[in-house]
């Protein structure tokens, strides 16, 4: 799952011309990094909201640019496993 988010984010990023072609995992989203502004990153939270039915917080946003893309995924896929688990229920 975590392969197909980050797939899914480099993809967005690059639609977004970012440009990912030396990003890996251990990029960083924020200034280290691919140096996403604000506006980007709410951007890419909307895009994967829709794609993978998880939900952000504004306040989310901040912690998520101190994020590699790895992380990022990782943080996607444990918000889809709880998403699943409250439907579930």
């Amino acid at each position: 799952m975590q392969q197909e988010i980050r797939t899914f984010v480099l993809s967005a990023l690059a639609a977004m011309n970012y440009d990912v072609s030396e990003a890996t995992g251990e990029t960083d989203l924020g200034p280290a990094g691919l140096d996403l502004e604000s506006l980007a990153l709410a951007d890419l939270a909307v895009q994967v909201e829709e794609e993978f039915g998880v939900r952000f917080e504004l306040d989310d946003m901040e912690s998520t640019a101190l994020m590699t893309i790895d992380e990022f995924a990782a943080e996607v896929a444990g918000r889809i496993a709880k998403s699943a688990v409250g439907s579930a229920g």
